[in-house]
């Protein structure tokens, strides 16, 4: 397969360097010229939990010449429509467009290059891109822990399928997903519960589990996606292996407890994480919030189902977006009306 790899900013450039180590053809694209430029000069250079360097191809988006059969779209899903047919062009006749990007990206795809060829990948480690050419793997390098869950929009399979996941089993653990929206939406669980915590409070995946009230708070957003999904029909599906919503979610206060003293085990793995979206912030960038946590509160308006918690991260990062505030431990306390009242 000849494979794109669009918008490779940490995420990206992690992959394609694992890719290319392992002797698959692969190209970065990229709209930071730095960025490029240094992939081009230096190699990927990966560090983190892991430390290697990989020579890598990489381009400006304007450099893209033939047809790919696989284009990894990886940009912030802010306008995806527009992203989607700028390189529709150079997308092979029975290529596939496979998004890795957060929250539920696939409909969006599908409208462009239809249903049959829109993949979805929910990617379940973490990266940081430290400068241009330099990213750090933020999860632990084990198979387990570099897990991808690949499917299509209408839960078939084929040989492309099958194909795409022989080529990212080079770098971790892949799980071809027959429910895959409900893989969608564990992976997004994640995202709002810590992404979007981790972008309020500037903190890693890890400062907010260890913090008693911020873990609360993160409770109480796993909660809300769990019924989110579940009042919307959608069965959210095991995360490397383990199920969420059997470990997490509660009725009663005895399962409520054991749910909360669980949440700093399951995020153990990725607790050196931070938020991409605090990248964007320092860069005076707009996040994908309204993709995150936004996505759970606009199915909840859909469904009738409130979803406060959600709605207040959103809140938060958009202030911290126009500088009305700024990324630090005091937007914690923008959360204990909520806290107090349940």
């Amino acid at each position: 397969m000849r494979i794109a790899i669009y918008g490779a900013g940490a995420i990206g450039t992690v992959l394609g360097a694992y890719l290319a180590k392992a002797g698959v053809p692969v190209d970065l694209f990229n709209h930071n010229a730095k960025h490029v430029e240094a992939l081009n000069q230096h190699g990927a250079h990966i560090v983190g939990t892991v430390d290697f360097i990989q020579r890598v191809n990489a381009y400006l988006p304007e450099a893209m010449t033939g047809t790919y059969d696989v284009i990894f779209l990886m940009t912030k899903q802010l306008d995806n429509a527009n992203v989607v047919a700028s390189f529709v062009p150079f997308l092979a006749p029975d290529g596939v467009v496979c998004t890795m990007q957060n929250g539920l990206p696939e409909p969006s795809v599908a409208a462009v290059v239809g249903e049959g060829r829109t993949f979805g990948c929910a990617v379940g480690w973490g990266a940081t891109l430290r400068s241009p050419g330099v990213a750090e793997l933020t999860s632990e390098p084990t198979p387990e822990a570099l897990a991808f869950s690949l499917g299509s929009m209408t839960g078939g399979w084929d040989g492309r399928l099958v194909a795409l996941a022989k080529t990212l089993a080079k770098m971790g653990a892949v799980t071809i997903e027959e429910n895959f929206m409900g893989a969608r939406w564990a992976k997004l669980l994640v995202n709002a519960a810590f992404s979007g915590l981790s972008t309020c409070f500037d903190a890693t995946f890890g400062d907010v589990a260890a913090n008693k009230k911020s873990r609360l708070v993160a409770q109480r957003v796993i909660k809300e996606c769990i019924e989110v999904a579940r009042r919307s029909g959608v069965k959210i599906e095991p995360i490397q292996g383990k199920d969420v919503v059997k470990l997490l979610d509660y009725r009663g206060w005895f399962k409520q407890k054991i749910s909360f003293l669980i949440i700093p085990i399951a995020i153990k793995k990725h607790r050196l994480i931070r938020a991409s979206m605090l990248q964007d912030l320092a860069r005076g960038r707009r996040t994908e919030i309204d993709a995150i946590n936004g996505a759970v509160a606009a199915q909840g308006d859909k469904i009738g189902f409130e979803t406060p918690y959600n709605d207040m991260i959103v809140a938060i990062v958009k202030d911290i977006e126009a500088a009305r505030e700024k990324s630090g431990w005091n937007n914690l306390s923008r959360f204990e009306p909520l806290l107090a009242s349940r």
